[in-house]
């Protein structure tokens, strides 16, 4: 039997990680008014002092207009102290700090961002629902600037790395796929246009991390539909990344505003949903969910490492070190990623779940995460902060009743 890796140092770029646990960029919700807050911080310095090797603080949009939420922040100078304090926490528990930066594109609203979005084409969001105009040639120059800008706030206010979300549908992900570009000039077109932004992005980026900030990427495996990104160019694309000098790359899938699921697995909890979002903002989306809410949001079945497979295939065709995301809950699920010769794995909602899980898996006192896969902490993310149901009080009895019945749906497709 080989011996676990799981409590061994690891080493990311310039970034040394005390073991081999990361705190995945799940959205918190928690930066209301686009500034960080109190709950942010004891989340965060919670799971810091809980045993992890290093927490990501989720989705720091480069700019204003990159904005997808009210709780989401934005780089700029204004946050920095209090991003400093925070990083200070974290360092103090022993483990390393990351932010995640990016920005939303075409998922965003005139309400959230302040302007009309932007995005790689002219179009139209159903899901905000609003007009999206195309990103000038001009723009995307500056945007790219926005990006190193991001990375050096980052490096003041005191984390070890930032992770680009090249992902999941927004920005970067939308100049990649072709469902989102259809662009004539030359970010547009063939693989190696559609590869142009990012590479300016990441260029940018690891120009302005110098020496001391790791540089890691979150890209996509696959889109998760017919007409977005397949397997075979999205390898094409983290071998790019291997050749831009990118220090490590997470692996996941997934389209936000075309299959949400793919991204985290499971069944959307669309009551949960429908029951927080505000009623006069989101009446739309809210009647949508009623009527044609399985459509809007499909079920992907869940299991434990359900990227794994496809994962594999990528850790074939590069030599640069991989984070492993997706369905890590257990002992036994971080075992197999790090055998497999992933350098470390990503965790969100075990996290949510319990705070202080690796320090239990360290201890010995339990082998897997009490985390039932009802994705509460999902459907209510849109509207309040990220929160276990279990953390709860007063839960609605139609929303414990939609709990627990997902949770046995998702107990019966695992046996």
């Amino acid at each position: 039997m080989m011996e676990s890796q799981i409590f061994t140092p690891c080493q990311i770029g310039p970034m040394t990680l005390r073991n081999r646990s990361i705190r995945s960029a799940a959205f918190e919700n928690m930066c209301y008014g686009n500034k960080p807050s109190q709950d942010l911080f004891d989340y965060h310095t919670s799971v810091a002092k809980g045993g992890i090797g290093m927490t990501t603080v989720a989705y720091a949009a480069v700019n204003r207009s990159g904005v997808s939420f009210d709780g989401q922040l934005y780089m700029r100078e204004e946050i920095i102290p209090d991003l400093k304090k925070l990083t200070d926490a974290i360092h103090a528990e022993g483990a390393k700090a990351s932010i995640q930066i990016g920005h939303c594109g075409n998922m965003t609203h005139f309400y959230t961002c302040k302007c009309m979005p932007v995005g790689a084409s002219t179009g139209f969001n159903l899901y905000s629902p609003t007009f999206v105009r195309k990103l000038k040639e001009q723009e995307i120059y500056d945007l790219v600037k926005d990006f190193g800008k991001a990375v050096n706030l980052a490096r003041e206010a005191g984390f070890d790395c930032v992770e680009v979300h090249a992902g999941h549908g927004y920005l970067i992900s939308q100049f990649l796929s072709p469902y989102t570009n259809h662009r004539h000039d030359k970010f547009g077109g063939s693989l190696e246009n559609r590869m142009r932004f990012m590479q300016l992005v990441m260029k940018e980026v690891m120009k302005e991390a110098k020496d001391d900030m790791a540089v890691v990427v979150k890209v996509n495996m696959y889109d998760g539909f017919k007409s977005g990104m397949q397997e075979e160019e999205c390898i094409k694309v983290v071998q790019e990344l291997e050749r831009l000098g990118v220090h490590a790359l997470v692996l996941t899938a997934g389209f936000v505003s075309k299959a949400p699921m793919v991204v985290m697995a499971g069944a959307m909890p669309l009551k949960t949903m429908a029951y927080y979002m505000n009623p006069w903002r989101f009446w739309w989306l809210k009647l949508g969910l009623k009527f044609v809410g399985r459509l809007m949001v499909p079920t992907v079945p869940y299991k434990d490492l359900y990227f794994l497979e496809r994962a594999k295939r990528f850790r074939k065709a590069v030599k640069m070190p991989l984070i492993y995301v997706g369905g890590v809950c257990s002992k036994e699920n971080m075992d197999e990623v790090l055998n497999e010769g992933f350098i470390a794995f990503q965790m969100a909602r075990t996290l949510v779940n319990d705070t202080d899980f690796m320090n239990k898996i360290k201890e010995g006192t339990i082998t897997k995460s009490e985390c039932k896969h009802s994705n509460y902490c999902i459907g209510r993310m849109y509207t309040l902060e990220m929160k276990c149901h279990h953390c709860v009080e007063n839960l609605p009895c139609k929303l414990q009743k939609e709990i627990d019945k997902l949770e046995a749906e998702t107990a019966r497709t695992n046996r």
